[in-house]
């Protein structure tokens, strides 16, 4: 049994996990979902450390697209945490942001969807949202997704990481292959250098969603590493 802190990527919030929870708590496992404010990457640190917190024991951090970058500064120089598992995520290194690791491979098809506007917050177009987000997902559902969705303050993307805690801990990364909005090479990339245990899923930029009990597989294979 592992206590877990799930954490969700731009525009979504904590319900992205709810297929993933109850495979979770079949397993035994203790589970927590952040809810990020998304007003900047300190910020969304800062909120994610509180959830770590709130359990006793050790914790494994998950983190899906942005919540990546999230959980890799939640767990430095942070003892409770012990394995990170990253879902289509983003694992940077001190310096970098989103937009130089997304330099680093060719322009993902849905990239137009995601719309940023000049005061500073961030959206996706709910036209191209199962486009570019969530093609194996029904249509209505990702209507739905859409409908829902938060901002994002731009700033969360733009700040330069600090150091990563992906270099001292067992971390584990599910790589979707149909991804739309992460390149999966940039993805593959991104597990090889962090040394992870790599796996990869024929899903789109939503394994969440679309294939919960592998992904919660990932998490518990991961959870017993750390122990």
């Amino acid at each position: 049994m592992a206590e877990i802190v799930l954490v969700h990527g731009a525009w979504g919030d904590g319900s992205v996990w709810l297929g993933v929870i109850p495979a979770l708590h079949r397993q035994g496992h203790r589970v927590r979902a952040a809810n990020l404010p998304m007003t900047s990457l300190a910020d969304d640190i800062a909120e994610v450390r509180r959830e770590i917190a709130a359990f006793d024991g050790p914790v494994v951090l998950a983190g899906h697209s942005y919540g990546g970058a999230v959980i890799s500064g939640a767990a430095k120089d942070n003892p409770q945490v012990s394995a990170l598992a990253y879902f289509a995520a983003y694992v940077p290194d001190e310096g970098e942001n989103v937009p130089s690791l997304n330099g680093k491979f060719p322009a993902s098809p849905g990239n137009d969807a995601m719309v940023f506007r000049e005061d500073g917050w961030s959206s996706i177009d709910p036209d191209r949202f199962h486009y570019a987000f969530a093609a194996d997902v029904a249509p209505e559902r990702a209507a739905a997704l859409a409908s829902v969705q938060r901002r994002a303050r731009a700033e969360c993307f733009a700040v330069p990481a600090g150091p990563g805690a992906w270099r001292d801990l067992p971390t584990a990364y599910a790589v979707s292959t149909e991804d739309r909005i992460l390149h999966p090479d940039l993805q593959r990339w991104l597990a090889e250098r962090a040394g992870a245990d790599c796996v990869e899923l024929t899903a789109s930029h939503y394994p969440l969603l679309s294939q919960p009990e592998a992904v919660a597989a990932v998490i518990d294979k991961v959870a017993a590493r750390g122990k």
